[in-house]
């Protein structure tokens, strides 16, 4: 009877490990952590506070942007600040509820940075390749459209990742051996069948990525038709420096992201503890960086940083 009992328990709270066999570095993996975490903040947070309130900065471009900052400051912050309550704190429990929320804004951050890429792609390619009707094609409230959509698909992608997790019967091991829940990872602990869950996890939101790639893949292709076909060299240079940041950002987000999806796929022999600090430092290094690639890039967004901290700033 008790047998029968306890594969229908389902655990309160999970206790996550942080990075297994890194322990004893916890303390100090936790300073660096903070202050990229710090720097995410602030760059991501000063960048959507500039686009909301200088109207020069209200194209766009820089609406995708600000969208881009939002998903940042989502996926850094469902995720560091309770690592570096493990890291410092050893605060390692964290109640079955609040791992599924974690899982879900850490997944549904992902898959809507990808998809506002794709936007961001869209909008270079329209500037670029068709910039007559781009005021008219990429109006604020197609923006609007667009930001809805991506929103509504991030969500109907993830949510059932929620319930796949919430009717999962879990009577063995509580202990996540991460730093923070994470779909697969959780669903592993279940004493259930997880092929289902194993599949719609992995292969549902891969593939949706995968596509976004494919479509910023084909946006490039387009748009370096056209800037081969201007007819000077400093035009074609003008039509590369528009596309810069953006190309720098789609690096930054992808490689890590697919690099840590192939070791984690492929890479058997890859200690554990590499695996998981890789999956660390995925949600921090794009939010760090974002913002610093647009503002050393973009001479609009260095300008208004300036004038910000200065005392030109209502002057500028």
């Amino acid at each position: 009877m008790s047998a029968v009992n306890s594969t229908k328990f389902s655990h309160l709270t999970f206790i996550l490990l942080g990075i297994p066999g890194l322990e004893d570095w916890h303390t100090w993996i936790a300073i660096p952590f903070c202050l990229m975490y710090s720097v995410a903040l602030l760059g991501n947070c000063v960048l959507i506070f500039l686009i909301a309130t200088e109207r020069s900065l209200q194209e766009p471009m820089y609406l995708f942007l600000s969208m881009l900052a939002v998903s940042d400051l989502i996926l850094s912050t469902s995720t560091v600040p309770k690592m570096l309550a493990i890291f410092w704190f050893r605060a390692r429990e964290i109640a079955f509820e609040s791992c599924l929320i974690q899982m879900f804004f850490v997944h549904f951050g992902f898959v809507a940075e990808s998809a506002i890429l794709l936007a961001m792609a869209f909008d270079r390619y329209v500037a670029i390749c068709d910039p007559l009707r781009y005021t008219s094609v990429l109006t604020n409230a197609k923006i609007g459209k667009i930001a809805t959509a991506i929103v509504i698909r991030s969500f109907c992608i993830i949510v059932p990742d929620v319930f796949l997790l919430k009717w999962l019967p879990f009577c063995g091991s509580n202990v996540l051996s991460h730093s923070y829940c994470e779909h697969i990872g959780v669903a592993r602990l279940a004493c259930a069948d997880i092929t289902v869950n194993i599949w719609y996890g992995f292969a549902v939101p891969i593939v949706t990525v995968i596509l976004d790639v494919v479509f910023i893949g084909v946006s490039y292709v387009l748009i370096l038709k056209a800037v081969f076909r201007l007819p000077t060299k400093d035009a074609r240079l003008k039509a590369f420096s528009t596309c810069g940041s953006h190309v720098c950002i789609i690096i930054l987000f992808y490689t890590p992201a697919f690099f840590t999806l192939l070791t984690h796929r492929f890479g058997r022999h890859v200690p554990r503890h590499i695996h998981i600090l890789l999956a660390d430092l995925y949600v921090l290094i794009p939010p760090v960086l974002n913002p610093i690639v647009y503002g050393m890039k973009t001479k609009q967004i260095r300008k208004q940083v300036g004038c910000m901290f200065s005392q030109k700033w209502k002057w500028c």
